[in-house]
């Protein structure tokens, strides 16, 4: 089979992208596929008319290739792709959107509310500590934490996300993160860090975070984040792989809260999906294959 492998982009993930997508060109090759790899930039349609693939591997991260947009135009080109869906990846890169979907679910949710930048900077917009996240990035950019005490002022450098910006109570406890592939749940991993915020330098910088996996956790508890994270995938409509991260308040009201759900999790040495997929006893080639095997358009 030909498979175009879609990386890069122009996303603030780009170089983790970059990274996902060379190893899923590795895995590819290994497989006996023939691979030709697409850095996208504006000239997509023409390089993808050009290579005529039988499907895309979207490797893809974060905005133009995680929110709809690259899959509105793999479904007019009639080119199957991987992963979710025009409406689902656009509901879940969407934060706002996504936790209304969560709470008519029936699961956990912090308090939030979309404010703008001028309303952050006036004054505090939740009692501390919130958090301080763009709308519709991922990976953690762009995400602050306003403990007591601390400051943070919007520039065109540290804030390149536009007026709208989403806060939301902070949810102390034990980050937890659960990936789901056709509809079952794989395992769950909590994720700990030296500075206690699993950031995107922790996420992606060796020896930033350790992986637990599996997560020690009492039965229930574990059980119940992967219930969570079966139902977050279903009620946003995905296909094929996401993960979910989550927060456990051990020590306050003893409820898992989701964060978000990604639809485009990371294919890198470093990512949560892969290591999971391993512990279910799914090889990283392997679950390339059943990403390939899953490749279809909308309609």
């Amino acid at each position: 089979m030909h498979v175009a492998v879609l990386k890069g982009g122009l996303s603030k993930e780009r170089e983790v992208s970059l990274t996902s997508g060379a190893a899923v060109e590795k895995a590819l090759a290994a497989l006996g596929h023939t691979v030709t790899p697409i850095d996208v930039t504006a000239g997509l349609v023409g390089a993808l008319q050009r290579a005529k693939p039988d499907c895309v591997f979207n490797a893809l991260h974060g905005r133009y290739g995680e929110d709809g947009c690259v899959q509105g135009v793999l479904e007019l080109l009639k080119i199957p792709y991987t992963h979710s869906g025009v409406l689902a990846s656009a509901l879940a890169m969407d934060k706002p959107m996504a936790k209304k979907i969560f709470a008519a679910a029936g699961l956990n949710v912090a308090t939030s509310k979309v404010v703008t930048k001028a309303e952050v900077m006036a004054n505090d917009v939740l009692p501390r500590p919130y958090v301080i996240k763009p709308a519709n990035e991922g990976s953690s950019v762009g995400v602050h934490i306003m403990f007591e005490g601390s400051e943070f002022a919007f520039t065109a450098e540290n804030w390149p996300y536009g007026d709208a910006v989403m806060v939301e109570q902070y949810i102390p406890g034990r980050e937890l993160t659960v990936a789901v592939l056709d509809d079952v749940a794989l395992g769950v991993t909590e994720i700990t860090t030296n500075s206690g915020f699993y950031d995107y330098e922790n996420k992606y910088t060796a020896g930033g975070s350790v992986h637990i996996c599996p997560a020690q956790l009492p039965k229930a508890i574990y059980d119940e984040a992967m219930r969570m994270a079966v139902v977050a995938h279903q009620a946003l409509g995905c296909r094929s792989l996401t993960r979910s991260d989550f927060r456990w308040d051990e020590q306050g009201d003893g409820k898992i809260y989701i964060l978000e759900t990604n639809t485009q999790p990371g294919m890198t040495p470093l990512s949560l999906s892969p290591e999971l997929a391993a512990y279910a006893g799914i090889s990283f080639n392997e679950l390339v294959a059943k990403l390939i095997a899953g490749a279809r358009l909308d309609g």
